[in-house]
């Protein structure tokens, strides 16, 4: 059996790659096929943390270069397998983890789960490192629209395209929510104003004043915008009696949270291929989202959602009106999009695929 060190997010703290490398980490079929090791490669262990350089994080980092590198050694890795970041100190430091294990000749894989490489290629630092590590190393992307950025380093012969997967759950409540007067829309993820979280209050003011009942509840960790941030564009757009955040929810509380929605709305606008919209897809909402990153292969414009230009409040609040006063379209829209759900983004597709490509990766 052919031998794969991963080194990869798992959590905490959670987010579309903690996720899907837990889901690695944890899957039967990958483990089954390959003999494995795993080394978390985070140094934080929250969201905030993230933000900031301390000497904990300083230490960690040390901590994974020795571990990275001794584990390498001792265990011998027909493939390294590397969910990196593509720019920023997140993608130094994936750099300097990569140059180190370089030396010893091993091949690599890497994962996006984010993009950027694009934006920082002419950057000098930053070319030169890119040219390195993408040298003979094959890249895994979340969709063929993604492709554009990294072009200038690796060959299209050379990429594996992969989308997510989530686990298969059951859905026993129909929830009746094709016949309720107020009308729930649900926001999602962390707080951070490039999710759209803004975009969406200034389409919830324009909902407010056309005097639609509807009620928009905004749920996870706190970012870039905190909850204080959050309130007060909430006052001075006199939404307190329509907008709701709820803080982080996670398991139990996460799924009876959905089982209450009726919108999914994540109006991005710096995205990849958010994990949160297969999870709205498996609970059979409409979703409203942007054209950005991958999200196109995950949402089919008018058939299990809408897609609207980045930035244009109006245009989520006109597709938002659209399925407040269109139940039936809400419940032809969920059900399609739960069935691409079954068809494409299930773990077990997922992990099947992963595990096709990098047994590929390896006979290279």
């Amino acid at each position: 059996m052919n031998k794969i060190l991963f080194i990869l997010h798992y959590p905490p703290p959670v987010h579309g790659a903690a996720i899907m490398g837990k889901y690695i980490k944890e899957s039967h079929i990958i483990n089954n096929k390959f003999i494995t090791k795993f080394i978390r490669l985070g140094t934080t262990n929250n969201f905030n943390e993230r933000q900031r350089t301390t000497l904990h994080k300083i230490i960690r980092f040390a901590k994974l270069i020795l571990r990275c590198f001794t584990t390498n050694f001792i265990f011998n890795p027909d493939l390294i397998y590397m969910s990196i970041s593509s720019k920023g100190m997140g993608f130094y430091k994936d750099a300097l983890i990569i140059l180190i294990l370089k030396v010893t000749g091993r091949k690599f894989i890497y994962h996006f789960h984010n993009k950027g490489v694009r934006t920082r290629q002419d950057k000098w630092l930053d070319n030169i490192l890119y040219k390195i590590i993408f040298k003979n190393a094959d890249v895994i992307l979340l969709s063929q629209h993604l492709y554009t950025d990294i072009e200038k380093y690796v060959p299209e012969n050379r990429v594996h395209y992969c989308s997510n997967g989530i686990p298969e759950i059951s859905i026993e409540n129909d929830r009746l929510r094709y016949d309720k007067e107020i009308v729930n829309i649900l926001f999602f993820s962390n707080l951070i104003e490039s999710k759209g979280v803004f975009v969406l209050l200034e389409a919830c003011n324009i909902l407010k004043e056309k005097q639609l009942l509807f009620r928009c509840i905004f749920a996870g960790v706190e970012g870039d915008i905190t909850a204080d941030n959050f309130y007060k564009r909430v006052n001075v757009l006199n939404l307190s009696d329509y907008v709701e955040y709820l803080g982080s929810k996670y398991g139990k509380d996460k799924e009876d949270l959905f089982l209450t929605i009726d919108i999914f709305a994540h109006p991005t606008f710096e995205d990849c291929s958010p994990l949160v919209l297969i999870e709205a897809m498996q609970y059979s909402l409409p979703i409203i989202s942007t054209y950005e990153g991958g999200i196109p292969d995950i949402i089919e414009d008018r058939a299990n959602g809408f897609l609207v230009n980045q930035l244009n409040s109006e245009a989520v609040a006109d597709k938002l009106e659209f399925l407040i006063k269109n139940p039936e379209m809400r419940k032809k829209m969920g059900e399609t999009g739960r069935q691409k759900y079954l068809e494409q983004f299930t773990l077990n597709k997922f992990e099947k695929q992963i595990s096709n490509i990098l047994e590929i990766s390896i006979k290279k």
